[in-house]
């Protein structure tokens, strides 16, 4: 079995107040997420297929602002037959792609904003300069202020209520995983493990939160599956976070 297939997972409906949150992220055998600045290169023409297969339950796909700045960020499926494994589950059009910025400072330039296939929202935090927060929605994005305090709880708030989502795929980046994982917000975790060293004291892994978690509030998971891949040597692993 090459790969599991992610288009026929199935997952509980959303708590109270938010989406049911998943992430997904290709990491090296050492827990490294970039290379070179950036993650591509760890995961294989196969890792890409499951990412996208994910999107298939979407109803937002977020992505930090740094992604977005490095890689570029949509919420695109890339493939016809996805698409139309998506109309079938009752999921018209493409999800709502979403970003998170402190700062505005955004390439305006990119598919995110030019595109006209899928929706997107910007959430900024309170406090960003004013003539930033106007250039976004010069684009025509819809651009959602957050408070300074709980600002990730608020923005999964809006996407229930406002978006009607019922399930986030955050695709990072790790600053972001760090802080849904640090309100509790996370509800599985998808791991593709790339056969690779990358090394690096300061390279970074998949949850960079400003301070670490502790023996008492660390974050238990328990494991789904793991399906390994002989052909490209990678492992794809699916985890519940414990309640």
């Amino acid at each position: 079995m090459p790969k599991p297939d992610y288009t026929v997972l199935e997952f509980p409906p959303p708590p109270e107040g938010r989406p049911y949150v998943i992430i997904n992220m290709v990491m090296s055998v050492d827990g490294k997420i970039v290379v070179d600045g950036t993650e591509q290169g760890l995961g294989s023409k196969v890792d890409q297929r499951l990412m996208r297969e994910l999107r298939v339950h979407a109803d937002v796909v977020l992505n930090g602002a740094n992604t977005l700045r490095i890689s570029g960020s949509s919420s695109r499926l890339g493939d016809p037959l996805l698409e139309q494994v998506r109309a079938a589950r009752g999921r018209e059009g493409l999800p709502v792609a979403a970003t998170i910025t402190a700062s505005g400072d955004l390439p305006l330039d990119r598919v995110f904003f030019t595109a006209s296939d899928f929706d997107a929202v910007v959430y900024v935090a309170r406090g960003a300069p004013a003539a930033k927060v106007a250039a976004i929605r010069a684009t025509g994005r819809q651009v959602v202020i957050l408070p300074k305090r709980n600002d990730l709880a608020a923005m999964l708030r809006h996407m229930r209520h406002d978006l009607g989502a019922a399930l986030l795929l955050c695709e990072g980046g790790p600053t972001v995983n760090a802080g849904l994982f640090a309100i509790g917000a996370v509800d599985e975790l998808f791991i593709t493990i790339g056969p690779r060293i990358v090394a690096g004291r300061d390279t970074l892994t998949p949850v960079e939160g400003e301070r670490p978690f502790t023996r008492r509030t660390m974050k238990q998971l328990e494991l789904v599956s793991a399906v390994p891949n002989e052909e490209t040597g990678e492992l794809y692993c699916r985890y519940r976070v414990r309640r």
